[in-house]
């Protein structure tokens, strides 16, 4: 019988935590631009996964430690041919910044499809954040959005730089003329403003943005006013580094736990992981949510309360034995449900080719999952049997520069090439309009069943994807050279990610069957 590949760390806890306390990073991945809720015993918090499907995860935690993804908004999106690859791609668009709320019974989410200045906001909605969740109404495009119900019951948006909407009480219309600016920026903010979060505390608004200052670090400031359209005033509410990494930690929102306290989670960015959420305490000083510790920093650990629930870890190994897909993974862009299986051959997620395909950056059906600081390990084995001639198969560390293990059918032969990619976009389509790739080392195959392992290291000033691979009976064999994960806005806008692909360069119809992912975090 064939084990659950599961490792016995990841079962104990998904992150650095010991009972009580929580170490910072409070999630080492990728959990962008996030929202957070409580509502009763439990915190919800939603992010931003982009060109991902599913996508916008909804997580749950009782204590800050333990998080769980119970949903996703979408399965897929489908208001542009771009997210099929089609016309462009929706590399680095998609889903951004989502604001959830918890209302008069229902859990709500807005967010906007950054494919261009005119595409859709969304408002869904669901009785349990764990769905379904439906499409309540669409909106006119607002950019990093929140989504404000206030004591009134009037609705409201504040979105991009201090600009804020009424909506009509069914939430499906702009009342017209409500457009208004809530505040004009000082000499001190030249740079960009946006990441808004609005809430309300003691009869007080608070507008919760992100900074970036002339020659300082990205910071949270901090927008209060008696009335909802102003006058505002500013308060930088925390402007510190963490951990050894450049970037400011910033964006994101605070959360009350129903007992008097308060806490934030806000971001850094940091590399090739991507950017990661920290958990940052919240004091009421003045009448302002002062973040941080006594001297204004990000803490290394902090108390946290609630009953310790064991959750799902944020990355997983799977052998592919339960009769649906782990909701952990995602698919490059929309899938092609046709070209997938996990019931043709039990225990195996089969991996079908369908078109013929240039290079990794446009092939269908690439799943992935993310990448974990500080180090991290992931290890599939293939086989590769049915794959026919011009067929590339294989293991990533996936982003828009990319070090990619490729197993490739030439003829009846087989090599496996270990290269460093790097995609280039167009602007407007983010069309794929060159892939520059160099082959760093080349070996031939024998065998039909192929384990391939990329391990990545986070560390400060690392972000090292080294590549290893082995047969049937073999050690672990090192292939190339280690490559340098890089974070780039401009492409893919997220961090790398363990992504396995399989495309056809000639003909269509080969197909790999992946018997297993074995993941291994190290938190040291």
């Amino acid at each position: 019988m064939k084990r659950y590949f599961l490792s016995v760390f990841l079962l104990i806890s998904a992150f650095q935590t010991t009972f009580g306390t929580l170490r910072n990073p409070m999630m080492w991945a990728d959990v962008p631009d996030p929202d957070i809720i409580r509502v009763g015993e439990y915190y919800y918090l939603v992010s931003t996964t982009m060109h991902l499907m599913p996508g916008a995860p909804i997580m749950r935690s009782k204590d800050f430690t333990n998080w769980e993804v119970v949903s996703y908004l979408f399965d897929k999106l489908t208001d542009s041919p771009r997210y099929e690859m089609e016309q462009g791609t929706a590399y680095g668009r998609g889903q951004w910044a989502t604001s959830l709320r918890y209302h008069n019974g229902w859990f709500y989410a807005l967010f906007s499809t950054n494919d261009d200045v005119n595409s859709d906001t969304y408002i869904m909605k669901a009785r349990k954040a764990e769905g379904p969740w439906e499409i309540h109404s669409r909106l006119p495009h607002f950019h990093d959005a929140a989504l404000f119900f206030d004591d009134n019951n009037r609705i409201y948006v504040c979105y991009g730089t201090g600009d804020i909407v009424e909506l009509s009480a069914d939430m499906k219309s702009v009342v017209p003329g409500s457009r208004r600016k809530t505040f004009e920026r000082d000499a001190t903010e030249r740079g960009l403003l946006e990441g808004s979060r609005l809430i309300k505390h003691g009869g007080k608004y608070y507008l919760l943005m992100i900074s970036w200052p002339p020659g300082g670090i990205r910071r949270q400031v901090c927008y209060r006013a008696d009335r909802i359209d102003g006058p505002y005033e500013k308060k930088v509410i925390l402007e510190s580094g963490f951990g050894g990494f450049g970037g400011g930690v910033a964006q994101g929102t605070i959360v009350d736990d129903g007992k008097g306290g308060w806490n934030g989670i806000f971001f850094q960015d940091r590399g090739g992981v991507g950017r990661v959420p920290m958990l940052v305490p919240c004091r009421w000083i003045d009448g302002w949510p002062i973040l941080g510790d006594e001297n204004g920093s990000v803490p290394d650990t902090m108390p946290v309360g609630g009953t310790e629930v064991k959750g799902n870890p944020l990355v997983i190994s799977d052998d592919f034995s339960q009769p649906e897909l782990h909701n952990l993974w995602q698919w490059n862009h929309n899938p092609l449900d046709e070209a997938w299986s996990l019931t043709e051959r039990k225990g195996y997620l089969r991996l079908k080719t369908n078109r013929i395909t240039p290079n990794l950056y446009l092939a269908r059906n690439t799943i992935s999952q993310r990448m974990e600081g500080p180090r991290c390990s992931a290890s599939v084995s293939i086989d590769i049997s049915h794959m026919k001639d011009g067929d590339c198969c294989g293991l990533a560390a996936f982003n828009g520069h990319s070090g990619i293990l490729t197993i490739r059918k030439n003829g009846k032969h087989f090599t496996l090439t270990q290269s460093a990619a790097q995609v280039h976009l167009s602007d407007r389509e983010k069309a794929v309009t060159k892939v520059d790739e160099e082959i760093i080392e080349q070996v031939a195959l024998k065998g039909k069943k192929i384990e391939l392992r990329i391990d990545g290291d986070f560390n400060p000033g690392k972000d090292i994807a080294t590549f290893y691979y082995r047969t049937k009976g073999s050690e672990w064999k090192p292939i190339g050279k280690p490559f340098r994960m890089i974070f780039d806005y401009r492409l893919f806008f997220m961090g790398t990610r363990y992504a396995i692909f399989n495309y056809a360069t000639k003909q269509s119809g080969g197909y790999i069957d992946v018997d297993h992912f074995n993941y291994t975090k190290d938190n040291h």
